[in-house]
This record gives C-alpha cells, structure tokens and sequence, in this order.
C-alpha cells in the first residue's frame, strides 16, 4: 500500500502558481522539511519498495505564468496557471509516496531555427512569430535565414544554411507531425522565463529536502538547428550530408523506462509533453507494449496552446491536436489520471 497522503504544508500558498515574483527560501524550506519528516513519519526515498516517478515537462516561468513570453493559457486563459496549483497540491499530498522527481528545462539561446529572429523574407526583412515557414517557401525564397547567423552558424556559407534549412523543413514535413513554427522568444538562457515557476520549485525543493531525494534536472532544446520539443530527442537527427545534427537522450529514457510507475505532467499538452510522450511510447512498443499501463498522464495538471488573437478567437489553437494525442496514449495501455484523485484509485496502481 502507498503511504497515506499528507495534508499540505502550512507555507503552502495556492495563489503562489499565478505569481512571476515568487520565489521560494531553499534555507528556510530545508528546515521545515526536517520538522516535517518527524511530524508525519516520511521514510527516505530509497527505502521506497515501489519507484513512483514524476516527471515536470517545462514547469517554467514562460510557459506558466501569464507574463511569460509563450505562457500556456489554453483555451480559458487560466491553464497553467491552475494546472500549477493542482500539480503542487498534488506533490505535497503525496509527497511520501513519491519517490523521484524530474524536471526537464526547454533552453534556448537567442537564434534558433524555430525562433523569428533566425529568418527573413525575400526582403531582408525579419519574419514574425506564430506563422509556418515551408521547404518550398525556402527554396522559392519567401523565407531564407538570416544571413548574419551564416557567420557565426555555417562559416559564412549563407547557400549551406540555406540548404540545411530545407533540409530541415522537407524532415519535419515528412513525418507528418509538424511543419516548422515559427515562436515568439522563450525560456532563454540566463532570464527569468526560463526559470521554474517558484510554486513548482518550491514543491519538488521540499520533496527533495523531505526525502532525501535528489532535484534532478533535464535540459533540452540547445542546438540552434533543430527543435526539442520531446525531452528524448530532438526533430531532427541528422544534417543534409547525413552526419548527426543532435542525438537522443538514451540515459533518461532507460531512468523512465525503469520505473515502476511514471506519471507526467508539465507544458505543453499539444507540443512538449505530446512529444516527449511519443517518443517515449516508440520506445515502449519497440522493447515490450506492456510498459505501457506503468504510464500515468496527469490530464489536469496539462494545457494546450491556444494563442487568443485579441478579437475573443485564437491566432493559433492546438487544442485538437492535444485531446487526440491523449487519446492514442490511452489507447496505447497509458493512464488518462487527476490529481486530485487518490493513488490507491488509479487503474493498477493501487493494487499493484
């Protein structure tokens, strides 16, 4: 049987998931974690006979919080940052059961091949965020890289881009799963937006202070080639001459694969966590489908990306796209789950 669950700690504040400025005391959290463990009895983590995993997608200050860059509103405009509350509600109540938790970080630097700033029309002009740009548009020059990138990305070679830059686009429109957006900057390197919400932070610090579990983190999304949306891998593997352009996270995902139960919650439903989920599952199918069922999809700690266009409609809306994932992953033997649902109810897991 799973630990009972705890009542939420006395720091716990709710309205801390909607706020840019908060920002936990890791001292002050250390010390309330040891009276904690006393008070409610909590076991450390690697005297866990059973290996609950939780994996953050992207639980970053851009992404959550209204402020952000590309913050995650979903369709009624109150998404992350509800999904904030319930995911640390969710860790304190069950703090004890928990036995690792991993956050993935999306890092990015100022050029990117899917950020505005790394292309511009026939012009000369920069193109703007929240648009497609197509292999043909790039052949036909409607969209070429920024030949300032070329300098310091190719040696110059302004036509190499080029090339490599169709190359990339024809990739993605091959598997049928993305043509390449364009996105507004986000979770850059060294700002605040690509910093963990500070409710989020806070709650895996006093998990790990309370456990004596690690915070463990994964950074994804560094190469200025491709994108990364899934944390195991990024679009694109290999250049147009056939040599590697990035390579899959083989580490982490044997650490998931090895869990003995994996639950997933973070950003974006429709991009981040649907990818890292499909790849994941790739690799369920290729080894053993019955991984499958040790695979847990918090759906109420996840939103898609819905991008209002100030009229009361969306510029973009991948809502779609995110509720017919969540149903091939439950159709694939994975768990469709709530966070206010206790664990000892979850199809399998209470039983074991």
């Amino acid at each position: 049987m799973f630990p009972r669950e705890l009542p939420l700690p006395p720091f716990h504040d709710p309205a801390a998931a909607g706020r840019w400025s908060y920002r936990p005391d890791a001292q002050a959290l250390f010390e309330a974690a040891q009276d904690w463990r006393e008070r409610h009895a909590i076991r450390p983590a690697g005297a866990d006979a059973f290996d609950l995993h939780l994996l953050l997608v992207d639980e970053q200050r851009d992404f959550c919080l209204p402020e952000g860059s590309l913050y995650v509103g979903g369709r009624s405009g109150r998404g992350a940052v509800e999904d904030t509350r319930r995911l640390v509600e969710f860790v304190y109540r069950n703090l004890a059961a928990i036995t690792r938790i991993t956050a993935t970080l999306d890092t990015h630097l100022a050029y990117h091949i899917f950020f505005a700033s790394f292309w511009v029309d026939s012009e000369g002009r920069p193109l703007q965020p929240h648009r497609t740009v197509t292999a043909r548009q790039v052949r036909d020059g409607e969209a070429r890289p920024n030949p300032a990138v070329a300098s310091w990305l190719a040696a110059g070679d302004e036509e190499w881009l080029r090339e490599e830059a169709i190359h990339y686009c024809e990739e993605l429109e091959k598997t049928g799963k993305y043509e390449l957006y364009l996105w507004p900057p986000h979770c850059l390197l060294g700002g605040e937006g690509h910093d963990l919400v500070g409710a989020v932070q806070e709650a895996r610090l006093f998990h790990a202070y309370a456990r004596g579990a690690q915070s463990w983190t994964e950074v994804k999304g560094q190469h200025p080639l491709t994108e990364n949306y899934s944390v195991l891998r990024p679009e694109v593997l290999t250049r147009r001459d056939g040599k590697p352009l990035a390579s899959k996270n083989a580490d982490l995902t044997e650490r998931l694969l090895a869990s003995g139960a994996l639950l997933l919650a973070g950003q974006a439903s429709s991009h981040c966590v649907k990818s890292t989920v499909e790849d994941l599952l790739e690799e369920i199918r290729a080894r053993d489908p019955r991984l499958a069922a040790r695979v847990y999809l918090l759906v109420d700690c996840m939103s898609a990306v819905a991008v209002p266009d100030g009229k009361g409609g969306f510029v973009a809306d991948f809502t779609p796209q995110a509720e017919e994932a969540l149903e091939r992953f439950a159709a694939a033997g994975m768990h469709l789950v709530r966070s206010t649902e206790p664990l000892a109810q979850w199809p399998l897991l209470g039983g074991r």
